[in-house]
């Protein structure tokens, strides 16, 4: 594959989640990446993962061939991308790496939350994502004639689409 696109932008991000729209592109990015890589691959298996990639990349997915891809993309994965990305950017939220070090930001305006307000939050936050991907696994399954990928076996190398949502493994800070 020659280009990676992600299946949601930061301002898509950023409209439907409790990131601000002033943070910067660049600080949300790599996690709407990570999280694409680490959960959403993980729950669509490898073959549709590629399959959605190469419809977006090829500029296909709005061929009326492809209106079942883009009904998942636009209504299934996105959301969960997009829960997933903000319990990726989370923990890291406030903290900046420079030449100097690495530094906890400061607001004037704000007061930063303790650790239990973090955890409540992240909480919150990984509950939207299970959700949004319970409703994914729900959605795929019912239409397994639509989404052949889906469960078509996979090498030893790639992912096999996980249809458990119940383990998430947490963060401790």
């Amino acid at each position: 594959m020659s280009s990676k696109a992600l299946f949601a932008s930061p301002a898509e991000v950023k409209k439907k989640s409790i990131i601000d729209g002033n943070v910067d592109d660049d600080k949300i990015t790599q996690f709407i990446e990570v999280a694409q890589d680490t959960h959403v691959h993980n729950y669509l298996g490898t073959n549709l993962y590629e399959h959605l990639q190469g419809l977006i990349t090829g500029g296909t997915l709005d061929d009326v061939g492809n209106a079942a891809y883009k009904t998942l993309l636009v209504s299934y994965v996105k959301p969960m991308l997009i829960w997933w990305a903000q319990v990726s950017y989370l923990p890291m939220a406030m903290f900046q790496v420079q030449n100097g070090g690495v530094y906890k930001h400061n607001s004037e305006n704000g007061t930063s939350v303790t650790l239990e307000e973090m955890r409540s939050i992240q909480s919150e936050v990984k509950n939207y994502a299970t959700h949004y991907t319970d409703r994914f696994i729900e959605y795929v399954c019912a239409n397994e004639s639509s989404f052949p990928e889906y469960n078509q076996t996979s090498s030893n190398s790639d992912y096999y689409p996980d249809g458990d949502v119940s383990y998430q493994g947490g963060w401790v800070i």
